[in-house]
């Protein structure tokens, strides 16, 4: 057996869609408003897992410019019909409303980390969306969503059988199951005479868990089991909470696993803060006597460390990981990075990145970030820039959304002495380094300190749990910049809209006139521990 020690995905990787396809484990994970679209990695023993690609064409034409915080593609689901894997998945294009404005596509491929076939709209009755392969046919799962005033907006879960080839629903939808408390996220097995719904249930929170119904018939109706298989809401101790969200596997040897999300908060003054995230975890699973599902170790708590079966060729290489300068685990928001971003013509590792709008644009921000994975975090970059104005800026990022993130940029000021009057072009001005927070109540400086206009510079930042520390680099020496910050605000839990992704670190470069101005970035460090 294999010590597994939770979360096997570290960092902002929720809604693990779990499939075993013969020695190989497979999970994919919501991507939302970033790029890569789709992350999937593949692991041999449950423990040790790598990149392996991801689904590149989910989004048609590769944008998702314009769609809000948190939106974008929500909880894809991996199935695998013997032949090629299936990936279906919700485009949400609509935060915070009753309509979610949802458009849910299927794609296939004979290799997850190869082409993938252009996305086919199917049914999007809502979000969440899976698929079952049973006996030759394929059938739609989805949460049904009721926008109406009065409407119960999560209306249940409903199922439609497609043809395999057109993708074209057979025959009527039925709605499988209702329940008081809110269920979603629909998996659907076929085990000992019965159908098993795998539900996620109580929202995506603190009150998350996973809990299942089954049926000797397909399309129901489902008994739910008295108990939830997986939930932490009960226990705020627990260091996994969150838990929900689940799929059930089984492996070679005939036992089962439960892949599902989790988070791990800080104790803050404000309350628990998940600045990580939602992340994949890995139980063991038994079943009782009656034929229900249970947690290997007993109860429903998620366990930090179970032990899964010993493949003998388990932990490997990354795949793909540094062979692309902006490849994995670089992401980007909102489509893809600009080739050009890669500077390997002129200096081989160092990024160029153009700047465009704003960090608080939904349409094109010029963002390179990769996520953070463990409460202690360092990051590092060297940036050379020449800013003629205020409107171009360029630095090192923790970011979360375009209401919460904090900046350390290289950017222009007016003279010493001398107010915001914005007439860079008569001459003068200063460079200076800009430490600017931004939360839901707006965008503050906290600090601003001149620099040298020449030459390069070294950036950079330390979080300790729930806060963050900027500094840069003179004469050998790290130089505070400001005072500490509170990096609990990038988190899934503050402020009162939905959020559901996680913390990054990155780079980014700003030019809000004519998108002339680049920024040179070398030497990139994120170190967690």
């Amino acid at each position: 057996m294999t010590r597994l020690r939770n979360p096997v995905l570290r960092g902002f990787a929720p809604d693990p869609s779990l499939v075993r396809v013969g020695e190989w484990y497979y999970v994919a994970t919501s991507s939302f408003e970033w790029f890569p679209t789709i992350p999937v990695h593949r692991s041999r023993d449950l423990a040790h897992w790598e990149y392996a690609g991801h689904v590149r064409g989910a989004v048609p034409g590769d944008s998702l410019a314009g769609v809000p915080d948190s939106g974008g593609v929500w909880a894809p689901s991996l199935s695998w019909d013997g032949e090629r894997f299936w990936m279906v998945y919700s485009i949400v294009r609509s935060v915070g409303t009753p309509y979610f404005d949802t458009d849910t596509y299927v794609s296939t491929a004979t290799d997850v980390s190869g082409k993938w076939t252009a996305p086919r709209r199917v049914a999007s009755h809502g979000f969440d969306p899976a698929l079952f392969h049973h006996e030759g046919r394929l059938w739609l799962l989805n949460l049904q969503n009721d926008h109406r005033p009065g409407g119960r907006r999560f209306a249940g879960i409903v199922l439609t059988e497609l043809d395999r080839e057109t993708l074209d629903p057979l025959g009527d939808t039925h709605l499988l199951l209702q329940h008081e408390r809110l269920v979603e996220g629909p998996k659907l097995l076929w085990r000992d005479g019965w159908y098993l719904l795998v539900l996620a249930e109580g929202g995506t929170g603190f009150e998350h868990g996973v809990r299942v119904a089954r049926s000797r018939v397909m399309t129901g109706p489902y008994e739910l089991d008295d108990r939830p298989l997986l939930t932490s809401r009960d226990d705020p101790s627990l260091p996994l909470q969150k838990a929900g969200h689940g799929e059930l596997v089984q492996t070679p040897d005939g036992n089962w696993v439960l892949s599902h999300l989790t988070a791990r908060p800080l104790d803050t003054p404000e309350g628990p803060r998940c600045t990580l995230g939602r992340e994949t975890a890995i139980q063991p699973v038994t079943w009782d006597a009656e034929g229900w599902p249970r947690l290997r170790h007993g109860g429903w708590h998620p366990a930090v460390e179970v032990d899964v079966p010993t493949h003998p060729d388990g932990e490997g290489a990354q795949l793909g990981d540094g062979a692309d300068p902006l490849g994995w685990p670089w992401s980007t928001l909102r489509g893809y990075a600009d080739p050009s971003w890669a500077d390997a013509t002129t200096r081989p590792g160092r990024i160029r990145l153009r700047g465009r709008h704003g960090p608080e644009s939904w349409w094109a921000h010029s963002l390179l970030a990769r996520r953070i994975t463990e409460h202690r975090a360092e990051a590092e970059v060297t940036v050379e820039a020449r800013p003629r104005t205020f409107t171009q800026a360029a630095g090192l990022v923790l970011w979360y959304n375009t209401e919460a993130y904090l900046a350390l940029d290289l950017t222009w000021a007016e003279p010493a002495g001398e107010g915001q009057c914005g007439q860079q072009w008569r001459g003068g001005g200063r460079t200076v380094l800009s430490l600017v927070e931004r939360d839901e109540a707006g965008t503050r400086q906290v600090a601003v300190v001149d620099v040298d206009a020449d030459g390069a510079l070294t950036l950079g930042v330390t979080t300790e749990g729930a806060e963050a520390r900027f500094w840069y680099v003179r004469d050998g020496v790290r130089t505070p910049v400001g005072s500490p910050l509170d990096f609990g605000r990038l988190s899934d839990d503050h402020g009162a809209k939905l959020r559901f992704t996680g913390a990054m670190a990155g780079i980014h470069a700003v030019d809000l006139v004519d998108a002339g101005f680049s920024a040179y970035f070398s030497g990139f460090r994120l170190d967690c521990r």
